[in-house]
């Protein structure tokens, strides 16, 4: 991994170790814009959060729409320089979100405990790189192991 993504996820992964000690479900992600202007290795980061669904009790607030709401109101052309990092293959809800706001790229900590859209992105031809992250894929397990009703509740299982 080159240095921008090595931050990247590892902005995401903190904050998927907080919704953790908080009581939730371990994904974070991370939306950084990648200004042509600056040095390759000075991404901004725009927003950041982590999954929501146990602590507000939303149906909605997955690690990557909630980073999306955290950077806000945004132009277009911003989107279409900005790099969506992630803990976990992103469901189809946060898929469809990528590709509704054209981010370009989607870098992917593990996707072994939990496959996403990310065919769907490719066939959109957003850049996926899943980086197969073993920090990433031991938060989930344990949570998996010590919550598997609200594990399958977020994927949407019975």
């Amino acid at each position: 991994m080159n240095d921008p993504d090595k931050f990247g996820l590892a902005t995401a992964l903190a904050q998927a170790r907080k919704s953790y000690q908080d009581g939730g479900i371990p994904i974070g992600a991370a939306l950084l814009y990648h200004d042509p202007s600056l040095q390759p290795s000075d991404p901004v980061v725009l927003g950041c959060s982590h999954n929501q669904r146990i602590q507000k009790s939303s149906p909605t607030l997955h690690a990557e729409i909630a980073a999306l709401e955290d950077a806000g109101r945004l132009k277009a052309d911003v989107y279409r320089k900005s790099t969506m990092y992630t803990t976990l293959s992103p469901c189809s809800m946060c898929t469809g979100a990528i590709l509704l706001y054209k981010i370009p790229r989607v870098v992917i900590g593990e996707n072994k405990t939990f496959l996403g859209g990310e065919e769907l992105l490719k066939e959109h031809g957003v850049e996926v790189k899943v980086v197969d992250d073993v920090e990433c894929k031991e938060l989930l397990a344990r949570f998996v192991k010590e919550r598997p009703d609200e594990w399958m509740e977020d994927i949407g299982k019975l």
